[in-house]
């Protein structure tokens, strides 16, 4: 019986989370498998995978071949490492407490990339953010000193005010003969 480590779908339409299943190769891709040794989900930034390390790494002492999907998955998680290590113990080319000392090497290397890439990630956030307000104050100011010009109103000139009282007679005199023409035709 050939035993696969791979990916089982579930989750909605568009939004999928996949089970890590130890299953035999011949049983459909949703259907029955012998174990679940974790989950993966593509949908988070960073993605989000939660796997039995130890469960993993004897399967895969057992024979179990993962695919191309799950390998690249283990792989990231460290498990890959963990078997290679634990084959060189079991052939006595290196101690157990060596194989410890090179993964736990190895897990501070991977924990410091991901914290560099997080910290990079959130830099270029802030900086996008950064940028956005600076080009939404720049418009603001625009938009506030187009509204300023436009709303800017020019007082006239006070001259005598013997003037004034003639431009208001002026007008009341014009619209009583406009509505007597009015009248006539």
């Amino acid at each position: 019986m050939a035993v696969k480590i791979r990916l089982s779908r579930r989750g909605r339409k568009k939004l999928a989370i996949y089970d890590i299943v130890i299953a035999d190769a011949r049983a459909p891709r949703d259907g029955s498998f012998i174990e679940k040794i974790g989950s993966y989900n593509p949908n988070t930034d960073p993605t989000t995978v939660v796997l039995k390390s130890d469960r993993a790494v004897d399967w895969l002492l057992k024979g179990a071949q993962p695919t191309d999907t799950a390998r690249s998955i283990l792989s990231h998680e460290g498990v890959m490492l963990k078997k290679h290590l634990q084959v060189g113990v079991i052939k006595g080319a290196i101690s157990q407490e060596q194989a410890d000392a090179k993964f736990e090497d190895w897990k501070q290397g991977k924990e410091g990339r991901k914290q560099g890439s997080a910290d990079t990630k959130s830099q270029a956030k802030a900086d996008a953010k950064q940028a956005r307000l600076e080009a939404e104050r720049k418009v603001n100011e625009t938009r506030a000193q187009a509204i300023a010009k436009k709303n800017v109103v020019e007082e006239p000139v006070a001259e005598a005010p013997t003037d004034e009282a003639a431009a208001e007679d002026a007008p009341v005199a014009e619209a009583p003969a406009a509505e007597e023409g009015e009248t006539q035709a």
